[in-house]
């Protein structure tokens, strides 16, 4: 598997792997059709959007690193008690 598949991959590296996966079965579910999966797409760009701006407040703040790992992502949502995005 190629270096930059293998980071995808990573939940350490990628916070929104399971609505990326849920998007791409979504799309090889209905044929390609966009309309039919636009909900996956909003719910996958709300993650990125949600994960961003945490990324960017720990980078002001010098926390490093600056992407949280998976069990700190865990941790920060069972904080909040649900989904924010």
């Amino acid at each position: 598997m190629p270096m930059v598949t293998r980071k995808l991959r990573d939940p350490d590296i990628n916070p929104c792997l399971s609505e990326s996966d849920a998007s791409t079965r979504c799309m090889n579910e209905n044929n390609y059709d966009k309309e039919s999966c636009s909900t996956y797409f909003l719910k996958y760009k709300n993650c990125r959007k949600f994960w961003n701006s945490i990324m960017v407040q720990r980078r002001q703040n010098g926390v490093k690193p600056s992407m949280p790992t998976a069990a700190e992502r865990d941790e920060i949502l069972g904080a909040m008690g649900k989904m924010p995005y």
